[in-house]
């Protein structure tokens, strides 16, 4: 049993891995194309305080990362999260704090039925 858990923390690791430099690529790639402006309430941000400017992904998808930066826009962190909010309470893009399972189970489906019992 520790053999196949040792590979699947080798899967975990390796996607971690993966992920930081996927997001670290086109981070950068971000930066350098694009002026330290947030692209919402145009905040200028300089090196000292980069760290709050975030790259959004306009078609959601974060393995959609052309080299001219078209799927990409710098947004300070509050409308980062802003903007995916507002995803969050329309039919937008899906993020993953609205992937939560949806309830579907009605428990009074069938009362009347159960009520005719008695």
């Amino acid at each position: 049993m520790t053999k196949d858990s040792s590979k699947l923390d080798n899967v975990v690791i390796a996607a971690r891995q993966n992920a930081d430099l996927r997001a670290k690529g086109y981070r950068e790639q971000a930066l350098k194309l694009f002026p330290w402006v947030c692209g919402r309430c145009t905040r200028a941000y300089e090196r000292s305080n980069l760290s709050e400017l975030e790259v959004h992904h306009k078609n959601c998808d974060h393995n959609d990362n052309p080299a001219d930066g078209s799927n990409w826009e710098l947004l300070c962190t509050y409308c980062h999260e802003e903007e995916h909010t507002k995803f969050m309470n329309s039919t937008g893009c899906p993020t993953e704090e609205a992937s939560e399972d949806i309830a579907t189970h009605n428990p009074f489906a069938n009362i009347k039925d159960m009520l005719k019992k008695k």
